[in-house]
């Protein structure tokens, strides 16, 4: 598991993705590879999160074996499981659920869960969480990031959820001190696919440079 989140620092920049169409998904994992992505997190919000995420991880099998392709929106245990079963590399939850740190503990699996107030950071904290993302990213801002960060010494976070992809914004949140950003439709929105390539290249150097 610790070999998960030093991938993560080393590549800071993490997709936060789902479509129903599994031509689409496989076109955004080679394109976000192509701009430096090694870890992937595909997302557990539609009828075909099981299916698509299945032929993902053997896409990413055959064409990306460095990359971690891991899932999110991770609610209750069964889904836990069901995802773990289908060779997820991480999972990333909204929330704070015990029932789904105990079963990623005992499987040997990164477990990312979200959390919004001190309480729930230092809950995730007791329950073996290395890495918390701070959900939503927006409300809490990087003011909240210098509040919280020295309560939680031990701890990594990562801003997802509205986090603006400009300079100013991105490095302001690494100056603050997180280990990584969390990118979902901001990334992704009417971009082409050399777009995307040469989008994710630019924040990859903001963040390593910030």
């Amino acid at each position: 598991m610790t070999d998960i989140l030093n991938i993560i620092e080393a590549h800071p920049i993490i997709p936060v993705y789902y479509n129903d169409d599994i031509t689409t998904c496989k076109n955004a994992l080679k394109n976000c590879y192509n701009g430096g992505v090694r870890v992937f997190e595909f997302v557990n919000r539609g009828t075909f999160a099981k299916q698509n995420f299945a032929e993902l991880v053997g896409y990413r099998n055959e064409y990306f074996p460095d990359l971690k392709l891991g899932i999110g929106t991770i609610k209750i245990q069964q889904e836990a499981l069901d995802f773990i079963d289908l060779k997820a590399d991480f999972i990333v939850s909204p929330i704070v659920i015990k029932e789904i740190a105990k079963v990623t503990l005992d499987k040997g699996v990164f477990w990312i869960p979200g959390a919004m107030t001190p309480t729930e950071i230092a809950l995730a904290e007791s329950l073996g969480a290395q890495l918390v993302k701070l959900f939503p990213g927006d409300l809490l801002g990087t003011s909240f990031l210098q509040a919280v960060k020295p309560l939680f010494p031990n701890l990594k976070f990562m801003p997802t959820g509205g986090v603006v992809l400009e300079q100013d914004s991105i490095q302001k949140w690494f100056t603050a001190g997180v280990s990584a950003i969390g990118a979902g439709s901001g990334l992704f929105k009417d971009a082409n696919d050399a777009e995307l390539v040469q989008r994710l290249k630019q924040l990859f150097n903001w963040s390593l440079n910030a």
